[in-house]
């Protein structure tokens, strides 16, 4: 289960408290004391099992004996009782008809022989035929201001506002919630997941993504328990809002693990940048990084303007930027010759740039909107130290007239960012800046943190929607060459494989090696020296994380590799977009670019050569281990020189371990179009961007109405790339295309995607056909085959919204089983359905 019956938990209509009474100093009277004061509007019920049940005269809240006794069903429940009485608890509460529960428990597991883990699993088993939804056990309690919602022992309620938060720690999210209180910021929903025996991480993931009053997600997460799951969702997420982690533990103990180690937490940075979140390093960075994505929207680049009058300050922000990757922006000559007309003799026009300790509101603003006009300028930083003469107060007034100048008739804003030295006046002209949507921050290092924050942000989330180009030669190993050396080896007992097998291995997926079990080791040394001079050396390697799965490392290679610990890791699969944003984040990457007189390497090569290395990771659950080790790489391409693979037995598909679902090669399948035309559906990938681009072209305005219920000239690349970068874990979507031929660009004739609800309960599809292909059955054919899907994957119902006029879809609908539903609140459209488990 997933976002089921999560508006129960979050927006009840009604709730009961079941526990001890509300006796001055216990929790369950502050529980108590907390729904009351929040201003609940629903009904409120209590469930006293001891000898005292009737309401207390100080709330005249009705209280009974069992909860069998209860007039209505209520939407929530709130437990707080030892662990061995919640099981039956919530069976009783599953019986009544609930469908939330969050479950508390504060102390009482020292005071009971239970285990977490034996009371997750019972409380899970006692809920689930119910589909009661569950969120604890050990739980602080949930918060939703907006609908004066708080069900927990917090020592204060919160604030409402437009961020959610959700935590893991109790104690670390009481301290955030006074952190927060404090500092007046609010939230949509504050929600402690204590252990998260049903709801967790991922499932708050995809109820906030879709909350309309959540403008941004914080998460303050201590493990992971369901990778996938995780990964989906907060992918899911992070295309439809900013979502915000800060994870302890960066300084967690590195386990060695036979031939190479991971270290657990780099693995979790991996996953948050492969998901397009930003990590944070502190609860109030966890805050300033909400607030700066919520005012400045995005950045286009790390190059930043500094406007100052202190060359102290100026120069203390410039060294902040440069230890941080961010760039100096460069101003353009028109930009230096407009400011060396408006600065002072002795101020030259370079960056940062100061404009004099007597800069008055007009120098700033005439300076402002010439960096604010400057291509070569990313965001600038506006920083002011108090002086006698100036104001401060009419020197932010100035910059904020500049910038709301500048709003172009859609709304859209520059990247702007100030500081204002001093904590007074941080203060007095912060509420200036706040009240125009200008972040600002009590000193540089504040702010140059915040902008860096904006530049990762944007980078993380241009790896979700860039294309990748398509892969130059051929995607699957040749033939079963992999399967027979890896058959072999097992069979005879062996948990690693010969250097000729892993040769083998390699050659098998196209990838250039040396013949490791034929070469001896001189000549193996005079290969390197003599042959590849220019050579670098590079390694990839492969170990499990007991969360994550496989993990990619790529990096520096050679003898010095542990030493040199010069490593960027990475979830699979990959494909060459992707590994080349790995390399990028390794030190050699500089030297394989080429320096001197030395030219660079096949960086291309290399890419191919990592999406290779991910696809036999991904073919192959018995691989647990590799280290390939080196690789030289020069401009003439690369070669493996050593290679290494721990391997046993597996009962599991490869897919299963991963994190990420891979591409789904088994749904491949060769089909005929009424003509007799042979064509190939298959599922769609990243790279097929441009060819569902010409697909999209094809069609005619009437067509293309039709599909989006909207007249659209071009399709843009978020919309192509949210249509062609799916998430295959819960999404699909099938394309028919040529049959491959090796170095030809297939064309897309037609695409039927469909998107699967979070519960797997219900898929929503559509679908659309080339133009001159209309009339050979395609529609049809597509509908089949991700019906056929849906079914097997367990989808219960799929259904679709088709234009009224929409004849031909309608005709296509009807003739597969669909039924056609009027709406009433929209005549232009009707709903088509289609029970999968009774066609």
């Amino acid at each position: 289960m997933t976002i089921r019956y999560l508006d129960k938990m979050f927006k009840p209509a009604s709730m009961v408290l079941i526990g001890p009474g509300p006796m001055p100093g216990t929790v369950g009277n502050v529980v108590l004391q907390n729904v009351l004061g929040s201003g609940f509007e629903g009904k409120i019920f209590r469930v006293d099992p001891g000898p005292e049940t009737p309401a207390s005269p100080a709330t005249d809240i009705p209280t009974y004996a069992r909860i069998s006794e209860l007039p209505e069903v209520p939407d929530l429940a709130v437990i707080l009782r030892p662990p061995a009485a919640v099981p039956g608890i919530l069976r009783e509460l599953g019986e009544k008809g609930t469908r939330a529960a969050v479950v508390m428990m504060p102390g009482l597991f020292e005071k009971h022989p239970w285990t977490r883990e034996r009371l997750g699993r019972e409380m899970l088993a006692a809920a689930k035929p119910y589909g009661l939804r569950i969120i604890g056990p050990g739980s602080l309690g949930i918060m939703s201001p907006l609908a004066f919602l708080n069900a927990g022992y917090a020592h204060i309620h919160a604030l409402s506002g437009w961020l959610a938060f959700v935590g893991q720690s109790d104690n670390m999210i009481a301290s955030v919630l006074d952190w927060a209180t404090h500092h007046r910021i609010g939230f949509s929903h504050f929600v402690s997941l204590g252990d998260s025996a049903d709801v967790d991480v991922g499932d708050m993931l995809d109820y906030l993504a879709n909350d309309h009053h959540t403008r941004a997600v914080l998460l303050y997460v201590e493990t992971v328990a369901d990778a996938r799951k995780f990964m989906s969702a907060a992918r899911a997420a992070s295309r439809m809002k900013p979502v915000i982690v800060f994870k302890a533990g960066r300084a967690g103990p590195i386990v060695p693990d036979g031939v190479s180690h991971v270290e657990s937490d780099a693995v979790y940075d991996a996953a948050f940048r492969r998901a397009g979140m930003l990590r944070v390093s502190s609860i109030q960075a966890l805050f300033d990084a909400a607030a700066t994505l919520a005012a400045l929207q995005s950045v286009t680049g790390s190059r930043l303007g500094i406007l100052t009058n202190s060359s102290g300050a100026g120069a203390l922000a410039a060294d902040s930027l440069i230890a941080g990757n961010g760039r100096l922006a460069e101003f353009t000559s028109k930009t230096a010759a407009r400011l060396r007309r408006m600065l002072p003799a002795t101020s030259p026009p370079a960056n940062p740039l100061n404009l004099g300790e007597d800069a008055d509101p007009d120098r700033y603003a005439a300076a402002l909107e010439i960096l604010l006009e400057d291509r070569h300028t990313d965001a600038v930083l506006v920083l002011n130290c108090p002086h006698a003469i100036v104001s401060g107060t009419a020197v932010a007034r100035a910059v904020i007239e500049v910038f709301r100048s500048k709003l172009d008739p859609y709304g859209k804003r520059h990247t702007l960012l100030t500081n204002w030295i001093g904590r007074g006046a941080a203060v007095g002209h912060g509420r200036l800046f706040a009240e125009n949507a200008i972040p600002t921050y009590e000193t540089p290092d504040d702010a140059i943190r915040a902008f860096m924050r904006m530049v990762r942000y944007r980078h993380n989330q241009e790896m979700l929607m860039e294309t990748p180009p398509s892969i130059p030669d051929a995607f699957s190993p040749v033939g079963d060459t992999p399967r027979k050396i890896i058959g072999t080896a097992l069979a005879r007992g062996r948990d690693r494989l010969t250097k000729a097998e892993a040769s083998a291995l390699l050659e098998a997926y196209r990838i250039p090696t040396a013949k490791m079990g034929g070469l001896a080791d001189a000549e193996r040394a005079e290969v390197e020296v003599n042959c590849r001079s220019n050579a670098h050396e590079l390694m990839i390697g492969m170990t499990e994380d007991a969360r994550f799965g496989p993990v990619i490392r790529f990096g520096h290679g050679g003898n010095a590799v542990d030493i040199i610990d010069d490593q960027a890791l990475a979830l699979p699969p990959l494909n060459l977009h992707l590994a080349g944003e790995v390399m990028e984040r390794t030190r050699i990457f500089k030297l394989l670019k080429g320096y001197g007189d030395t030219p660079a390497a096949d960086l291309d090569a290399v890419a191919l050569v990592l999406v290779k290395v991910s696809q036999l990771i991904c073919d192959i659950a018995e691989i647990r281990e590799l280290v390939i080790n080196p690789i030289l790489a020069d401009p003439d391409g690369v070669t493996v020189m050593d290679a290494a693979f721990r391997i046993s037995p597996s009962e599991s598909p490869p897919e299963a371990r991963l994190a990420i679902r891979p591409y789904p090669r088994e749904l491949e399948a060769a089909v005929r179009t009424k003509d007799g035309r042979g064509l190939l559906v298959r599922p769609i990938r990243p790279e097929d961007e441009p060819a569902f681009c010409d697909l999209f072209d094809s069609m005619s305005r009437e067509e293309v109405r039709l599909r989006f219920f909207r007249y659209m000239k071009t399709i843009s690349h978020t919309l192509a790339a949210r249509l062609t970068q799916i998430d295959y874990n819960r999404q699909m979507a099938l394309v028919l295309t040529d049959m491959p031929e090796p170095g030809a660009t297939a064309s897309i004739y037609g695409a039927v995607h469909v998107n699967m609800d979070p519960d797997n309960v219900s898929a929503e599809f559509a679908v659309m056909v080339r133009s001159d292909m209309t009339g050979m059955g395609l529609g049809s054919l597509l509908m089949r085959q991700v019906m056929q899907y849906c079914r097997r994957r367990g989808v219960s119902e799929i259904f679709g919204d088709v234009l009224a006029d929409n004849t031909a879809m309608l005709a296509l609908a009807r003739s597969l089983g669909f039924q056609v539903e009027r709406r009433p609140e929209d005549p232009a459209a009707v709903v088509v359905r289609l029970r999968l488990d009774d066609a």
